[in-house]
């Protein structure tokens, strides 16, 4: 009878110690990284609405550049911003166009979709001084001209592939 008592508290201190150290071994130590985010975890999906910048010749409106961009970002650092990602964006889709006055919109091929993404997303980086914008991509890009402003006719700027 004693042999059998000794035999099951040896067995319930086994257990007992076995599931301590498993539940200890499966945390995350205090000091380790948090995982990198990716495409599948860790990343919001942030669409923005219709950016129309006009697009000035010679002192007067020629058409409108019209882009609907969505990034990617990481929710918890996008909720800490006091100003609006989307706000960030827009503005630097402005400074990108406005400080390339040689694209020219009514070529489709003037506008290189991989520097265009490349140069916002390096950008609101930049000027946030961290890199919160993971990936910026391009939903809908449309050149506007004037004379078509009332009409909804508007011409695809660049191909998106």
């Amino acid at each position: 009878m004693i042999k059998f008592m000794v035999a099951a508290l040896w067995i319930s201190i086994a257990t007992t110690g076995a599931m301590l150290y498993s539940f200890q071994s499966a945390q995350q130590p205090e000091g380790a990284a948090e995982a990198e985010p990716t495409a599948f975890h860790g990343l919001d999906y942030v669409q923005t609405g219709i950016i129309s910048v006009p697009v000035f010749d010679h002192g007067r409106v020629y058409g409108y550049f019209l882009a609907r961009l969505v990034f990617t970002a990481e929710g918890k650092r996008l909720a800490t911003l006091k100003l609006p990602a989307e706000a960030l964006l827009a503005d630097q889709v402005y400074t990108h166009l406005y400080a390339n006055p040689e694209i020219d919109f009514t070529k489709r091929d003037d506008l290189d979709i991989n520097a265009f993404r490349e140069s916002i997303r390096a950008g609101v980086n930049e000027r946030l001084g961290e890199p919160l914008i993971h990936e910026v991509l391009v939903e809908q890009i449309d050149f506007l001209p004037k004379d078509e402003a009332g009409s909804s006719k508007a011409q695809p700027a660049a191909a998106v592939n």
